[in-house]
């Protein structure tokens, strides 16, 4: 299981263009991606799930990735925030 946290820079938060490439990009891993924030979680390969999570600027997001292409799956995903969120 491979975890990291990362705070939203974004002023939008996590909002709909950027939350669908979110879960394009989770779903070319075959690894359990999870996202947390403000007490709840999220399956990242849901589009609904994550919009779900109200994810605002200077909101903590927590990402889990667990399976056989977890450490590829948590590199790929904190690139991905860092150039986008």
């Amino acid at each position: 299981m491979k975890q990291f946290s990362y705070t939203i820079t974004d002023e939008l938060g996590i909002h709909a263009r950027p939350g669908g490439d979110l879960v394009k990009t989770a779903k070319t891993f075959a690894s359990s991606i999870t996202l947390a924030c403000n007490g709840k979680t999220a399956d990242a390969k849901r589009l609904i799930a994550v919009m779900s999570l109200g994810a605002k600027q200077g909101h903590l997001l927590t990402v889990t990735v667990e399976g056989d292409d977890e450490e590829n799956a948590a590199s790929a995903l904190e690139a991905f925030l860092k150039t986008n969120l």
